[in-house]
């Protein structure tokens, strides 16, 4: 499908701008509401696959022409020196030290940038000058320390030409996936406005000049329903309600908010930011108007444009890769490690009572999404709770006399690693995925705790933070709730690859001696 711009908003929205226009100052009547639904319907078809970071990217820049570099030396040296005089150690150490030093000078030049990889005919004398100043540097360093003329300094001339080789191969296969990432719009960061008029007018208008960001505005939503909010700002519609944007923000992916209104909106700003903070996505505040000046460490700038974060995503970058791995790995061993204990469970289900080995369950997951989760049958095949709308409760008689044993040591959940491991809606570690309907003393969670969803800000977990602190099992009481929902923020917020390991080493020990699981 091609892709979606504000172009085809406007193809949407021309042929009845009154109806906008009505609802914009005041009257919410059904056609404009369904002009506006029409429109927002249209950006949640689109495609909108996963954003890919630019800090990512350069940094697996760096290594791939640190790894093409490396392996360029020691090709060259095989073939050139080891004929002459031999293998000697100390090349395992000057050869990758050579390609740092590239590495280092290519980074200092600005040639791990994005748009070094978007220009690279430009580039291609910036990146031979960076690494002639390195060769050179060593050809200096070998004339000083008199090392062997014959051969080191043959070596380095030869090393020179490979390595810019070496790294315009790797420059245009990087040039070729950054295009195609640039086509398919995952480079941009998906940015919705939160107030309209002159405020927002002026914000656009600053993010239009050079230095260009690489933003795509979707839209503007805003409370206001009066003349201080018009139906579009420049290119730009106004798409409905800060409610409007929980839903919009669940049913497509936007990266940022940005908040047009001036810092002097204090009380209208905490109250929007009461209802947004839910979602896993950068809130900030833009400064371009205010005569409030901070120091400029205070800010962080889109092109020429200074913002004052507010939320930060929890996991971006590098820890969103880090996590990754580590959950794909560490599951997939765990999978194999526990295969046979699961296969024993396997057997004892179907011995004890008719019906299958496994069950589905919806639950919510990251952005509120439904997911299904992998669960071994503990109950009766009759009494199944696909909502969990009635919590287990001790000597619940929907639960087989193996349930009861693999519920205590939550080896049912033992098949939530396909989730893991295949699927990727879970993580080994985070909040756990609590079903649809799932109570504390008869209410919804949602219902018990404010700001319940920002727990699904991150993947939820097998296990997590709330789960080792005995926060488990039965919720029959609005404390309970509230007490794992208290731990579940705290480990987003502190979330790190060690705190994860510890929370994973702590679990067995916190299964063998929690009793609130039934």
């Amino acid at each position: 499908m091609a892709r979606f711009t504000a172009d085809d908003l406007d193809k949407l929205a021309v042929a009845d701008d009154a109806a906008i226009d009505r609802l914009v100052s005041g009257d919410t009547g059904g056609e404009a509401q369904s002009r506006i639904a029409a429109l927002a319907e249209a950006m949640y078809c689109a495609p909108a696959e996963a954003a890919f970071s630019p800090m990512v990217i350069e940094g697996l820049a760096r290594l791939a022409e640190f790894a093409a570099i490396t392996a360029a030396g020691f090709i060259l040296y095989f073939f050139s020196v080891i004929p002459v005089r031999g293998f000697e150690w100390p090349s395992l150490i000057l050869i990758p030290a050579l390609a740092a030093g590239v590495v280092l000078m290519l980074q200092a030049l600005g040639l791990y940038r994005l748009r070094a990889f978007r220009a690279l005919r430009s580039q291609i004398l910036r990146l031979s000058g960076g690494i002639a100043i390195v060769c050179l540097a060593a050809l200096g360093t070998s004339f000083v320390l008199r090392f062997d003329a014959e051969t080191a300094r043959p070596f380095l001339i030869g090393w020179f030409a490979a390595s810019i080789v070496a790294v315009l191969a790797t420059r245009v296969l990087l040039s070729i996936f950054v295009a195609r990432l640039s086509r398919n719009g995952r480079l941009k960061r998906r940015t919705v406005l939160v107030g309209g008029g002159s405020s927002a007018d002026s914000l656009l208008r600053d993010l239009s000049e050079p230095p260009r960001a690489d933003l795509e505005i979707l839209g503007i939503f805003d409370d206001r329903a009066d003349d201080r909010s018009p139906a579009k700002v420049g290119a730009f519609r106004k798409l409905g309600t800060v409610e409007d944007l929980i839903e919009f923000a669940r049913r497509t992916r936007v990266d940022l908010v940005i908040f047009t209104l001036p810092i002097t909106a204090e009380d209208r700003i905490l109250q929007m930011l009461r209802r947004l903070w839910i979602l896993p996505i950068d809130i900030r505040l833009a400064a371009h108007m205010s005569k409030l000046r901070f120091h400029q460490r205070s800010y962080s700038y889109i092109g020429s444009v200074p913002l004052i974060d507010i939320f930060e995503k929890p996991l971006t970058d590098w820890d969103l890769v880090l996590k990754l791995c580590f959950d794909k790995i560490v599951g997939s061993l765990c999978l194999l490690l526990l295969s046979p204990i699961m296969l024993l469970v396997a057997l004892a289900i179907k011995f004890d009572s008719k019906g299958p080995v496994f069950f589905k369950q919806k639950r919510y997951g990251f952005n509120n999404e439904l997911i299904e989760v992998y669960k071994f049958r503990s109950m009766y095949v009759d009494t199944l709770d696909q909502t969990a709308a009635k919590l287990v409760t001790r000597g619940d008689p929907r639960v087989t006399r193996v349930g009861r044993f693999i519920r205590k040591t939550s080896l049912d959940e033992l098949p939530q690693l396909i989730n893991v491991v295949f699927k990727g809606n879970l993580s080994l570690v985070g909040p756990r995925p609590h079903a649809v309907h799932a109570k504390a003393a008869e209410q919804l969670y949602d219902a018990v705790v404010d700001g319940y969803f920002a727990r699904h800000r991150v993947l939820p977990g097998l296990t997590g933070w709330a789960q080792i602190n005995g926060w488990r099992g039965e919720t029959d009481t609005q404390e309970k709730i509230q007490h794992r929902v208290e731990h579940d923020l705290h480990y987003i917020e502190n979330w790190s690859i060690l705190f994860d390991i510890c929370i994973l080493l702590k679990t067995p020990y916190a299964l063998l001696t929690s009793d609130n699981a039934y």
